[in-house]
């Protein structure tokens, strides 16, 4: 008997639009990892292989800046996803992810993915379509937050007695 049970987190944006049953039919394909707090799950640059869903305790997603400063760009908690890159190309991991708090992650890897997508297209296309809004989501936002950004930036060199660069 496994301990993946999805039930609880079926209010996620990755089971958006599935049944009970299909996701149930999911946790099949999760694994369970317990973490402490102050550990760490990838580092920016490395390959990518799962994505996560959390179902307890909390997850800091950083970037590294120059001179091995990090910046904090989002924390997460019960019921969000990250690391969902990976399972569509694989490629190399565009953040860092580290426990903030201890954290109860299911996790899925790109094959088992694709293994679903061939054995259960119906269920693989709503589970795609639900990482591609999530993903999107997040571009979205950080377009949002780089506008707003820049748009501080214009108005701080706007003010009178501001230095121009």
């Amino acid at each position: 008997m496994s301990d993946i049970n999805l039930a609880g987190l079926k209010d996620s944006a990755l089971f958006i639009g599935m049944s009970d049953a299909e996701i149930k039919a999911l946790e099949k394909i999760f694994s369970i990892r317990k973490i402490p707090e102050g550990k760490t799950i990838f580092i920016e640059n490395m390959p990518g292989e799962s994505l996560y869903l959390i179902k307890q305790g909390t997850v800091r997603i950083s970037r590294m800046l120059a001179e091995g400063d990090e910046q904090v760009l989002i924390v997460l908690g019960p019921d969000d996803v990250f690391g969902e890159m990976a399972v569509l190309d694989g490629g190399k991991r565009s953040a860092t992810a580290r426990i903030a708090e201890d954290v109860v992650l299911y996790g899925m890897c790109r094959d088992d993915f694709e293994k679903l997508t061939e054995q259960n297209p119906k269920l693989g296309l709503k589970l795609t379509l639900n990482i591609v809004r999530i993903f999107s989501g997040r571009v979205r936002d950080s377009q949002k937050d780089y506008r707003a950004m820049l748009l501080a930036s214009l108005n701080r060199d706007k003010k009178p007695g501001a230095k121009k660069a």
